[in-house]
């Protein structure tokens, strides 16, 4: 982890829950669960923090319990792309289950105020050798996210920008939406939707605009609400 993003986090001695909702403890036990989770610490990040950093080595395995951050990566002309909405429950910075990982190949940084459960490099492998179901489901996370992005990549030559957000919408709706009495929200900007959807910012904008003008969703400050939902599974 950055230096400056040691920095960030505070570490909270208080008793952690007994089940965590991640895929990356899918088939282990109460008492599994148990045990793995009273080995990790509690760490705290503001919002906009870095919490990994591409091409440092990872020394912390985190899974996030509140909040909302970004993993991205950053091309050659300093543009920002998108590649994962991170929720509670994802796990950043796999790549530590490995017994000598290389450096991390992404960004990650929070979006608002963040609260993760962390074990240290030393910690995780002690995990791995007595729960080697924790490697196993670390590998099966890995593959589906490159399914999503081969799936993501085979949208920008197949399906329009109008079809690529529409999907994106619904994809964020099902893992990272909120319901309430007018819809389903979401806390993501037009410019983060944009990049998610591979489109410009202009035309994500364009397009929000249009949608809501048709009262299918809503915005306001860094949220989108669907009021339709159903109308953008055509997409």
């Amino acid at each position: 982890m950055h230096t400056n993003a040691k920095r960030n986090f505070l570490v909270s001695p208080k008793p952690h829950p007994i089940r965590v909702e991640s895929e990356l403890f899918t088939g282990l036990g109460d008492a599994s669960m148990s045990e793995i989770i009273r080995k990790a610490k509690v760490k705290r990040f503001p919002a906009k923090a870095n919490v990994i950093t591409k091409g440092v080595k990872p020394d912390h395995l985190l899974v996030l319990q509140h909040g909302r951050a970004r993993s991205y990566i950053v091309t050659e002309d300093g543009s920002e792309i998108l590649l994962l909405w991170v929720v509670p429950g994802v796990a950043l910075g796999l790549v530590s289950l490995l017994p000598d990982p290389p450096a991390h190949m992404v960004n990650a940084t929070t979006v608002s105020e963040c609260e993760f459960l962390a074990w240290d490099q030393d910690t995780v492998h002690r995990l791995v050798n007595f729960y080697p179901q924790l490697a196993e489901n670390g590998f099966r996370v890995a593959l589906k996210y490159l399914g999503a992005y081969m799936k993501r990549h085979a949208s920008i030559v197949t399906k329009s920008a109008e079809s690529r957000l529409s999907n994106k919408l619904v994809e964020l709706a099902r893992y990272a939406g909120v319901v309430s009495g007018s819809g389903i929200s979401i806390d993501i900007t037009n410019e983060q939707l944009s990049s998610l959807s591979d489109i410009s910012l202009f035309t994500a904008s364009r397009l929000l605009s249009k949608w809501e003008q048709e009262g299918r969703l809503s915005k306001y400050r860094g949220k989108v609400t669907l009021r339709d939902p159903e109308s953008f599974l055509a997409g």
